[in-house]
């Protein structure tokens, strides 16, 4: 009877695309085939995942798709052929459940330059214990990097990696150098939150609107300001002149077995730095009091139903801050009871400029204002036209495919920054003591990891601030959506609401209410009310509602009765002469030079995979265009060479991203 021929799988893989000589994707398919044939084993399938952490199996596809094909008994394989078991996985918990799995199949895994057989009685074993070893090794490494970075910080030196905003990094003493115009915006920052009363958001836009940018690391990462970013300056002593280490840690997720978060560590270490400080002792702990005391909730004492429902909103029109609420308590000397008159006041006395403080004395009547902004949105939302436009609001889509698509290309830099760790790891790994040179490689190696742990956090953080803004616009959709439900019913339900329902709901509607420094001839005093989200107000669309001279709310009230006894047209036209165009041919012409949106290769792939029924990989994607001469850009990320050839697209893969790029008319 003839035996049975034996079959195999064969997985290879790389950490990143390049990698050292023995351990390269052609290397070890050549040791594998020639393996199988001298044994006389069938290699039925490859499996290939190129630049893949063998950390764990999340993110190896191929990976992924031989256990499930294994599952499945789709070839009838005897064995999984591996180059080396770090190939297999580098962390043990995974190692031994991916084999116990196979094995649970009849299928048994091989370490060709391990010499390890599973199938055998000692092959399990030897698995086992080298497994172990390699996640130790893995962390004895970490340990040794932090450790040298820990000793940089007790000196006062930088520990490793991009020098924080306001400074530039003098690597050969490892000290930081501060950077002029930097440091100016790191001053604006300190001095707006502390002195001016601006939150975070308030001096992102700031920032943003007078033309301040942030440094770059890379050409194509992002150069705006972002509230998260604000904050963490806010928070960093290194502008005081002192070295942090260890603000965050990281901490496994309870209930996963390698998922990983950082958090702010309860303690750490804070010495006097080397470096220059930029901002001196008293702005820091005024930015640390009010930081402090924009996160504490004031016990009232009086009325406890009652809210200051402008407070946070209405400003104070010579300081900018945010008027308080107050009260007056009355006894009646007959009765013994008490009344509570309520009151918007300044009680800031911050500096305007060099010689004057804010001197805003006036006291307002919380009644006489509330009920001025409530009438102005209650004649609003009276307006049919309003209706209609809040309803067209509802029905908009949020779009945050450039976000998205920026979050893509930031989380692919992080994967190869991640794949360069972990071959700078295995590296080390294999560092031969006995080497003449084995310090001066170890030192260049441990100073390169530093490096790429720090890279590994700055795109972290970049990740977190696009997410945040992605969060946001849904968020802000959300709740624009239920406000103008709210606003839609507002005349029924305003008035049923606590005063706590109604503070919300101002402070969702409304951004700042601004004040006229002194009461107007005809007694006014708001000037006008910046909204948080767009609305249709008398004939025109817009998040900023002008009052009128008069008193605004008594003529609405007032021409709210009549109908108008005639109509104007006005026609509107812009030139002279024989060159007069109108105000419609103006908007016509607008509209044929809106910018196209961004097309991403997201969007490609989505479409060919919906129309045809299969995927294409970006690379794929790049190579047609390239190919029709359309403009491309340079991956920050790119490699030199391969140390393989390139895979080319299939015709029928061509002719489908061809179709894609017409019907975006890309083409």
């Amino acid at each position: 009877m003839k035996k049975k021929k034996l079959k195999c799988y064969i997985y290879i893989r790389v950490s990143t695309s390049m990698q050292v000589e023995g351990y390269s994707l052609e290397a070890q398919r050549e040791r594998l085939t020639k393996f199988a044939d001298f044994q006389d084993i069938e290699i039925v399938r490859e499996y290939c995942d190129a630049g893949k952490s063998g950390k764990n199996i999340t993110g190896r596809p191929e990976f992924s798709q031989m256990l499930n094909d294994v599952a499945e008994d789709r070839d009838g394989v005897d064995f999984i052929l591996v180059f080396k078991l770090s190939r297999f996985g580098r962390n043990a918990a995974d190692v031994l459940n991916s084999l116990q799995y196979i094995q649970d199949f009849g299928v048994n895994l091989i370490c060709v330059e391990d010499g390890i057989d599973s199938s055998k009685d000692s092959g399990k074993l030897t698995i086992t214990v080298l497994s172990a070893v390699a996640e130790i090794e893995r962390e004895n490494i970490l340990v040794q990097t932090m450790e040298g970075r820990r000793q940089k910080a007790r000196e006062g030196k930088w520990n490793g990696g991009q020098a924080p905003f306001g400074y530039t990094l003098d690597s050969k003493n490892s000290t930081l150098i501060v950077n002029p115009e930097e440091a100016e915006i790191v001053k604006i920052i300190f001095t707006k939150f502390a002195h001016e009363g601006l939150g975070a958001d308030r001096i992102c836009d700031y920032l943003n609107q007078h033309g301040y940018t942030k440094k770059k690391v890379k050409k194509k990462e992002l150069n705006y300001f972002a509230r998260s970013f604000i904050m963490k300056i806010l928070d960093n002593p290194v502008y005081t002149g002192k070295i942090v280490y260890g603000r965050h840690k990281t901490e496994k997720v309870k209930g996963s077995r390698d998922e990983y978060k950082r958090v702010m560590a309860d303690d750490y270490m804070v010495v006097d730095g080397m470096h220059e400080a930029i901002i001196d002792r008293d702005l820091w702990e005024a930015t640390r009091l009010r930081r402090k005391d924009t996160g504490v909730k004031w016990n009232k004492t009086h009325s406890m139903d009652h809210e200051h429902i402008l407070t946070g909103i209405i400003k104070c029109p010579i300081c900018g801050r945010s008027l308080v609420g107050t009260v007056r308590r009355r006894k009646n000397k007959k009765s013994g009871e008490y009344k509570d008159d309520w009151y918007y006041k300044c009680l800031h006395r911050a500096k305007i400029d060099e010689t004057h403080f804010c001197d805003f004395r006036l006291v307002l009547s919380q009644v006489e204002l509330n009920s001025q902004v409530e009438q102005i949105i209650l004649d609003m939302v009276a307006d049919p036209q309003f209706k209609d436009y809040m309803v067209m609001k509802m029905d908009e889509k949020v779009d945050v495919s450039s976000l998205e698509a920026e979050r893509d290309q930031v989380r692919e830099q992080l994967r190869q920054v991640v794949g360069a760790k972990k071959k700078l790891a295995e590296m080390l790994d294999r560092l031969d003591v006995n080497d003449k040179h084995y310090d001066r490689k170890y030192q260049d190696m441990h100073d390169r990891l530093d490096i790429l742990y720090d890279r590994i956090s700055e795109l972290e953080d970049t990740i977190a601030e696009i997410e945040e803004k992605i969060s946001g616009a849904y968020g802000e959709k959300i709740t624009a959506d239920e406000l103008y439900k709210v606003l839609l019913s507002f005349d029924r339900m305003y008035f049923k609401m606590t005063d706590l329902e109604k503070k919300r709901f101002m402070r969702d509607f409304i951004d700042e209410i601004e004040l006229y420094p002194e009461r107007q001839e005809d007694g006014r005093i708001l000037k006008q009310l910046h909204l948080g989200f767009p609305v249709f107000y008398e004939g025109s669309e817009g998040d900023t509602i002008r009052l009128l001279k008069q008193n605004t709310v008594e003529s609405i009230v007032l021409l709210s009765h009549k109908s108008p006894d005639s109509k104007i047209n006005v026609k509107v036209e812009f030139g002279e002469d024989d060159d007069k165009i109108s105000l419609n041919a103006i908007a016509e012409r607008a509209k044929k030079y809106q910018p196209k949106p961004k097309i991403t290769y997201k969007m490609i792939q989505e479409y060919v995979e919906k129309k045809y029924g299969f995927k294409v990989h970006t690379a794929y994607i790049a190579e047609v265009k390239r190919s029709l001469g359309l403009t491309m850009y340079d991956a920050s990320n790119a490699v030199e060479e391969l140390n393989q050839p390139r895979k080319h697209p299939l015709k029928e893969k061509v002719e489908a991203i061809k179709d894609a790029l017409k019907y975006f008319e890309v083409i």
